[in-house]
């Protein structure tokens, strides 16, 4: 039988091309789990606290690991661009890239290890259940760690330890991203804030440094409010107070502003708005409410980041990421007017809305 012309030359182009994009998504979670790894292992923080470029056998007995494994792993965290290689005299060693010293050791003011923690040991095991939560609809809790999510944040808070590791994911995500959302628009205006589920203090810390007038309630459920004031918030920090409740079902604190940072993507539309409007019927009149969210394009063309967040509130909430429309929507369908929205350029942006 003859050869279709047509058929070769598909088969050509085809065998010219080389898939490299479709080759490093399959090998991304590799990359993550080195990264996990290392920071598990403790192995930039050895190096951060060393004088000089560290061997990989003095790397090894630091962290407490095999020789051999270690070897691998710091390769691997060169080819990353997260080690620098020294070598001298024939003898290799090894230091931090200066991304590494600023973002993944557990001392730096910017450290995302916390954040780096929560991903390995809570988000990568739920998403082992992507393809359950895309065939179901909903979130992977019961297969993943084998409790209910009747209660989502029982679910999210199902021990203290788990409780602690989600308010640290938390607090490093917003010693990145606080001071751009909470400038995006100027607040100055309002004199009383009211953080809704503010966690750690995070954020409210970012409000009282940039508004130095504003005083900033920290509304959040009593086990958080506790651990918050234990760990996270210092007593004497007199322009930051806590108030225990629900915010589905506890009376608000009267405020000019009230603030949503990551809230709303946890809920369906019917319970965003039901918390709006409790939240428009406690504003102050010429209050406003700031939701602070990753914003996808009205297209739905993009950020990758906020389309792999949506996913992600698919596999750990009832929610999903939603563009400024979507956003506008809600605040309207609430009583909210005069609503604008402003993209930082980082991962979380902001959508503001005014009472009358």
């Amino acid at each position: 039988m003859a050869e279709s012309k047509t058929g070769s030359t598909e088969v050509s182009a085809a065998a010219d091309t080389y898939p490299k994009k479709i080759l490093e998504y399959i090998e991304g979670f590799l990359i993550s789990k080195t990264l996990f790894t290392s920071c598990e292992l403790g192995v930039f923080d050895v190096l951060l606290g060393s004088e000089r470029p560290l061997s990989a056998e003095e790397i090894s007995k630091a962290v407490g690991a095999s020789l051999d494994g270690t070897e691998r792993l710091l390769a691997a965290c060169t080819g990353l661009q997260l080690l620098i290689r020294h070598q001298d005299n024939g003898q290799v060693s090894y230091s931090n890239a200066e991304q590494a010293k600023l973002y993944l050791t557990r001392s730096s003011p910017l450290s995302l290890y916390q954040s780096i923690n929560y991903h390995s040991r809570t988000i990568y095991l739920c998403w082992h259940y992507l393809t359950d939560a895309v065939r179901d609809g909903r979130n992977q809790y019961e297969k993943a760690f084998g409790v209910s999510s009747g209660d989502l944040f029982e679910a999210i808070y199902r021990s203290d330890e788990e409780m602690v590791k989600f308010m640290q994911l938390m607090n490093s995500i917003w010693n990145i991203c606080g001071k751009d959302v909470v400038t995006a628009f100027d607040l100055s205006p309002f004199k009383a804030i009211c953080d809704l589920g503010g966690c750690s203090g995070a954020l409210a810390k970012h409000c009282t440094s940039a508004y130095p007038e504003c005083t900033v309630t920290i509304f959040d459920l009593p086990k958080v409010v506790h651990m918050s004031r234990e760990h996270f918030v210092k007593e004497d920090d007199q322009r930051i107070s806590f108030h225990e409740g629900d915010f589905f079902k506890d009376s608000l604190p009267e405020a000019d502003l009230y603030i949503l940072a990551r809230i709303l993507h946890d809920w369906t539309d019917e319970r965003c708005i039901e918390l709006l409007l409790r939240i428009y019927k406690a504003c102050k009149p010429g209050g406003a409410v700031l939701l602070v969210e990753a914003l996808l394009n009205e297209d739905g063309s993009g950020p990758l980041t906020a389309q792999l967040y949506s996913l992600n509130m698919l596999v750990q909430t009832e929610g999903r990421e939603r563009t400024d429309v979507q956003y506008a929507a809600l605040l309207t369908a609430a009583g909210f007017t005069n609503i604008r929205h402003c993209l930082t350029g980082k991962i979380y942006d902001a959508v503001l809305g005014h009472k009358g």
